[in-house]
């Protein structure tokens, strides 16, 4: 064989080659398990890359603090530690969440359930991920009977780097898990509408959380939890939320968490008669 042939076979081995590897590498790599998955044609497809934060003190804090407590223990650890058990016969709820929950005036006297034994949990700007990472400090920890989980919003924007859909329910599953293995019924909660967030515009949210939002409410199904669907009940023509309701098309005012309440505690209800 002369040299010209030789380098000829040589190049289309290696061509060859080349292109075999990545099918065999792509046949190796890790398969979901079909029962983890509720039976939903939703298509998870990776979400655009969200700006770089802005420069401002906000952000600025936001992101070192996630290189120190990216879960954020520190905000209820105290608080945890200090909760007393539940009473005999007492109907612990935990809600967990982001701003959304956080700026829900739930406990007290003067919140949205008086009387009820009603522990809010809900960070700022959090995203599952980070909810994940507490989920056992700030839920199983104070052994309630019910948790309530509103999550999403930050991941569809990108709070904590891009994200796709299959990514956040993976991680309300994974938190469903461990509330069902420690016996807290779950109450899965639709995420709330938006048309766009000031913080991270031009990611178009609003088909993307319709598209969550139709997993949570199948795999609740499929599991047996309850679902809430805040969603239906507070969109306006663009699956957005109207101003009657949010001032900022995302965090709801007061008008906006009436029409959550009784819906919320409908679910609470059913999931203690479970």
């Amino acid at each position: 064989m002369n040299r010209i042939a030789l380098r000829t076979a040589v190049i289309t081995a290696a061509g060859l080659a080349g292109l075999l590897v990545p099918v065999r590498l792509m046949a190796q790599g890790p398969t979901k398990l079909p029962e983890t998955k509720a039976s939903v044609a939703v298509q998870t497809t990776t979400q655009p890359t969200p700006a770089a934060h802005p420069a401002n003190d906000y952000w600025k804090k936001h992101d070192a603090q996630l290189l120190v407590d990216f879960g954020g223990l520190v905000n209820y650890k105290e608080a945890d530690l200090a909760l007393a058990l539940p009473a005999a016969g007492e109907n612990r709820v935990v809600f967990m969440g982001d701003s959304i929950t956080q700026g829900w005036k739930i406990e007290g006297p003067d919140g949205t359930f008086p009387g009820k034994p009603y522990i809010n949990r809900g960070i700022s700007g959090q995203t599952t991920p980070q909810m994940l990472v507490r989920f056992r400090q700030d839920v199983i920890a104070l052994k309630p009977k019910v948790v309530v989980i509103l999550a999403g919003t930050n991941d569809i924007a990108g709070n904590t780097g891009p994200m796709t859909l299959e990514q956040t329910e993976d991680n309300l599953a994974s938190m469903t898990d461990l509330a069902t293995a420690n016996h807290i019924r779950v109450v899965l909660c639709s995420v709330t509408p938006a048309f766009d967030f000031s913080w991270s515009p031009g990611l178009a949210p609003a088909p993307k959380i319709l598209a969550l939002n139709a997993w949570i409410k199948a795999y609740s199904a499929q599991k047996g939890y309850v679902y809430v669907d805040f969603h239906t009940a507070m969109k306006d023509q663009r699956d957005g939320l109207p101003e009657t309701l949010s001032k900022d098309g995302v965090h709801p005012l007061p008008s906006g968490y009436a029409v959550m309440a009784p819906l919320v505690e409908a679910g609470i209800e059913k999931a203690l008669a479970q």
